[in-house]
Parts: structure tokens; C-alpha cells; sequence
């Protein structure tokens, strides 16, 4: 082969991701976060205790958005009535961790939005606002996707 044609394959080297990259966006995507949170969320949200009480929060949470929400709930109790988190006031847990959909984000730079759905019934339907936060994903907010009330 001539020094072009390796030169040129080198150069093409350094533009194609190899199979770690993919693995390790794989791994720290906001799908995963978002997969990850609800898998935590649900499993420590029970009769006695709330997952926002939980320092571990912030490993999926912003602290401006825990502190923020700790403040709402202190005053008034969850923001419109509701579960912040699943929009909800009751749920199955057992069924929404086996019925969970995380669907594909929307990247846009360091900010995805990320749509969920629980449940095999009466499905619910989220959308998670995550932002990239030095080097790690994490949630800002979370929204139904109702229609405006």
C-alpha cells in the first residue's frame, strides 16, 4: 500500500468510534439513567418511606431540582396533588417495574428528553428532562404528558 492510502485509512481511524465508545455511551446514556432512577425510585417508594427523603436521590437527580421539590413538598405537599416523579397519586409498583417502556432521547448538546410509560393498563406516560452535568447525566424535571389543565 502506498502512504496515502494508510495515511488516509489512519485518518479515518480517528472518526470511527470503536465498539468501547459505543459501550461506554451505551452505558452512560440518559435512557440508562432514566431506566436506572425509576428501577430505584420505584423499589424504595413505600408506605414508610419516600425516595426524596434519600440522600442517594441525587445520583439521578439535580440538587437544585431535589432541594426544590424537598421545599414544595415541606410547604404544600407534591406539586399538583400528584407524585412528581410518575404524575400519579397511586400505582402498582410490582406491574409499573415490570410494564416500563424508556423510550429512545432526544439529544439536544448537553440536554435529552426522554419518554416513559408504566403500567399494562391504564398506561402513564412521562417525559424526563435530563442535562449533562460534568460528564453525567441527570434529571432536571419531569412532565406528563397530558394535555394543558
Amino acid at each position: 500500500m502506498n502512504r496515502f492510502v494508510i495515511a488516509a485509512l489512519f485518518g479515518l481511524s480517528l472518526f470511527v468510534p470503536s465498539q468501547s465508545t459505543f459501550a461506554a455511551a451505551t452505558a452512560d446514556s440518559p435512557e440508562a439513567l432514566t431506566t436506572s432512577f425509576y428501577s430505584w425510585f420505584i423499589a424504595h417508594d413505600t408506605d414508610t418511606s419516600y425516595p426524596l427523603d434519600l440522600p442517594e436521590i441525587e445520583k439521578y437527580v439535580t440538587t437544585k431540582t431535589v432541594s426544590r421539590l424537598r421545599d414544595d413538598y415541606a410547604r404544600s405537599g407534591p406539586p399538583g396533588g400528584v407524585d412528581y416523579f410518575l404524575k400519579v397519586q397511586d400505582y402498582d409498583g410490582r406491574d409499573w417495574l415490570a410494564h416500563r417502556e424508556t423510550g429512545a432521547a432526544i439529544e439536544l448538546g448537553n440536554v435529552a428528553v426522554v419518554p416513559v410509560t408504566f403500567g399494562s393498563t391504564n398506561k402513564t406516560r412521562v417525559l424526563v428532562f435530563l442535562r449533562q452535568i460534568d460528564g453525567a447525566w441527570k434529571i432536571t424535571k419531569i412532565d406528563d404528558t397530558d394535555d394543558y389543565r
